[in-house]
């Protein structure tokens, strides 16, 4: 171990009066007994102390490719020494167009405009006002509702807050948005408990978007925005036909439909974007995360030719007023086309569909598994729904959390579930290695 290693490592249990404001975590339960990560190649992590931890969660979802790999790393190093920054507010630099050109060759027909964010929350909020002005520029300014889901995560700036529907995220910031209304989540424990893929019960969910354009008057709608599938709320996997009957009814509306691919996009579901594995199109869709592979921050909004066409009609001028003083940021570029070019020289777009058998019955299998009520999974996700102990909701993943850490395995939880995403290039044995230790912990927590 290096010095500087050592340093961090002695310094680990002096952080209660650490500067940084942790983000999503207990900061005063993480700084008296802290998990650090200090190095990171391919499939794993290293704590300052050198003990390796396979990683069980891309990351945060997004690590797509693996850690550190050649390819990114060299192609950031050469951009930052050519070109550090440049603004795209009336200016331009090459390595943007080529980004969103590459961008466009793998994502559906039709979508060939990209329009660059710095995060997926961004991204979220950047759809969003795209939808609204869109709307606008064609003359139907009434068009002012966002519909969302219950359940749904878009990230944490107002719009995506919004729209978003899970409440621990909205409670502590007042109304937000205007304007806004939910559909109901799609998980039915009752019907489609133990699904492998796609549950076969809970299309007529779908129906909810008409009962509210029955309320609202659906010419007061603008769009609506869902996951194809809910990483954030423990990988909620939409029923057979729901995404299709959703398509239905906002093109019968003139309703705009945002996929938010953030956590689905690049791969994770065996083929580049969500929307092609369930065969449904939206109108827009959000990415970030595995744009990357998380090596430097960017996200991007990927719009309908024709939504797009309709901006550049009428005068000249600014035809969006919005964007972010690092859109398009040559580092964040120089990383996403390295990503592509890793991505298609080792066919991780599409790898999945080799491997989600074996992910899946391996995530299956402990279904009979101490406290286990629940097993979903689609594509390279998987969630392991947990009983919860009486008046403590969430503590049991937690536990099973900080366990499986200790033992080398970092795992995800949300509330009371565990969730499951690992890098697109884990191996059978890696597949193998984080279930023996979640069924592992799962029979030592009480």
């Amino acid at each position: 171990m290096n010095k500087r290693a050592e340093s961090r490592e002695t310094n680990a249990a002096g952080l209660e009066q650490a500067a940084f404001w942790m983000p999503f975590t207990a900061n005063r339960q993480f700084k008296r007994a802290p998990r650090l990560l200090a190095r990171a190649e391919g499939m794993y992590y290293w704590t300052p102390g050198g003990r390796q931890v396979l990683d069980g969660t891309a990351g945060l979802w997004c690590v797509n490719a693996g850690h550190c790999r050649p390819k990114i790393v060299e192609a950031v190093k050469r951009q930052v020494a050519e070109m550090d920054f440049a603004p795209t507010f009336q200016m331009g630099h090459p390595i943007a167009f080529e980004f969103a050109e590459r961008l466009a060759r793998v994502a559906p027909e039709g979508f060939s405009r990209v329009f660059f964010t710095n995060s997926g929350s961004e991204s979220a909020d950047s759809a969003l006002k795209i939808a609204l002005a869109y709307h606008r520029a064609r003359g139907e300014a009434g068009r002012y509702r966002l519909i969302g889901r219950e359940r749904g995560y878009h990230g944490v700036n107002f719009g995506g807050m919004a729209v978003g529907g899970i409440t621990a995220n909205k409670k502590m910031f007042g109304p937000g948005v205007a304007g806004v209304d939910h559909i109901r989540h799609t998980h039915d424990p009752v019907r489609n408990s133990f699904s492998k893929g796609q549950p076969r019960h809970g299309v007529e969910f779908a129906d909810e978007l008409e009962r509210l354009c029955l309320l609202h008057d659906p010419s007061t709608i603008a769009a609506v925005i869902v996951e194809p599938v809910a990483g954030s709320a423990g990988v909620l996997v939409p029923p057979v036909g729901y995404l299709e009957r959703l398509r239905e009814i906002c093109t019968r509306h003139g309703i705009l439909l945002i996929f938010d691919e953030v956590i689905t996009g690049f791969g994770r579901l065996g083929k580049p974007f969500a929307s092609q594995h369930f065969g449904v199109m939206p109108d827009l869709f959000t990415t970030a995360k595995g744009m990357t592979n998380a090596t430097v921050p960017m996200g991007a909004v990927f719009v309908k030719d024709t939504i797009f066409e309709a901006f550049m009609q009428g005068a000249e001028g600014i035809e969006l007023f919005h964007g972010y003083t690092y859109s398009g940021h040559p580092l964040a570029c120089a990383a996403g086309v390295a990503t592509l070019d890793t991505y298609e020289e080792e066919g991780l777009l599409t790898r999945v569909s080799a491997i989600e058998k074996h992910w899946e019955d391996s995530a299956h299998a402990l279904r009979s598994a101490p406290h286990v009520i629940d097993i979903r999974n689609c594509g390279l996700m998987a969630a392991i729904e947990l009983e919860p102990r009486a008046g403590q909701p969430g503590k049991r993943a937690y536990e099973a959390f900080v366990k499986a850490f200790e033992a080398g395995v970092l795992i995800r939880v949300t509330g009371d579930t565990i969730a499951l995403s690992p890098p697109l290039i884990v191996e059978r044995a890696q597949i193998e290695r984080i279930f023996e230790c979640v069924g592992t912990m799962l029979r030592s927590v009480s």
